[in-house]
């Protein structure tokens, strides 16, 4: 298994969730796909192996990885998307995403445009800001 993905297993545990196959699995997927991706289609993949997990199990557990900061979240079409973390447990420093709109694939993007930002806004403190490009992936604008 991978080191990132142990990383996370361990911040459950340290937080005191427990490590059922369920949530292993929720966060493998997430892993492995390394796009953005909605509730319904983490159900649907593990729906088979668990047969009486509910969306809302899905859902919750979405959500407690969420608060962990172990997935990011967006909006797309007015659903939330989720994915693992693509620089947790590593170094990667501050960056941003350009995200495709149809296939939720995303690629990092190093430039922060706050610098601009800043000095277009003079005595204001900023406390977070999220920047993310939306558009069709080389793959789904050939389409």
């Amino acid at each position: 298994m991978n080191t990132k993905l142990n990383d996370a297993l361990a911040v459950l545990k340290k937080e005191g969730l427990k490590l059922t196959t369920k949530r292993k699995d929720i966060l493998a997927y997430l892993f492995e796909e390394n796009r953005y991706v909605s509730a319904k289609e983490v159900y649907d993949s593990l729906s088979a192996t668990y047969t009486g997990m509910s969306y809302d199990t899905v859902y919750r557990n979405l959500h407690d990885f969420e608060q962990l900061s172990l997935i990011e979240v967006t909006e797309l079409d007015g659903e939330k998307k989720f994915r693992f973390h693509c620089s947790y447990g590593d170094h990667h420093g501050h960056h941003h995403h350009f995200i495709c709109t149809e296939c939720g694939a995303t690629r990092e993007i190093s430039l922060c445009p706050m610098d601009f930002f800043k000095e277009q806004l003079p005595g204001c403190v900023i406390e977070d800001h999220r920047f993310e490009i939306l558009g069709k992936c080389e793959i789904c604008a050939k389409r």
